[in-house]
């Protein structure tokens, strides 16, 4: 298990996307989207995350597919799905062990 959360897509697209498009605001990338700059803004905040909806927009408007943001996305609910169950799931036995046993 890593010890050290992924990368929220939302930053990936404040901190890495965003600055490489000189002069686009989030309210004109979300136009672009399709979106309202709400939902944008709390995607960029890491308060949302990327729905498979929001996936296909950024990776057509983009040109890097939607699998790239949903997989960003799925690495990043589930480390921390894991991190709130960790001591749950460190009890649990997989069914094979149990039948066998």
């Amino acid at each position: 298990m890593r010890k050290r959360s992924p990368t929220h897509p939302g930053a990936i697209l404040r901190e890495d996307v965003l600055p490489q498009l000189p002069g686009m605001s989030v309210s004109a990338f979300a136009r672009l989207l399709g979106v309202s700059r709400q939902t944008l803004h709390a995607v960029l905040a890491e308060r949302s995350g990327i729905t498979a909806e929001m996936a296909l927009r950024l990776g057509t408007l983009l040109g890097n597919g939607p699998r790239l943001w949903m997989d960003m996305q799925s690495r990043y609910d589930l480390w921390r799905a894991e991190q709130k169950l960790r001591e749950e799931l460190a009890h649990m036995q997989p069914l094979g062990q149990l039948v066998a046993a």
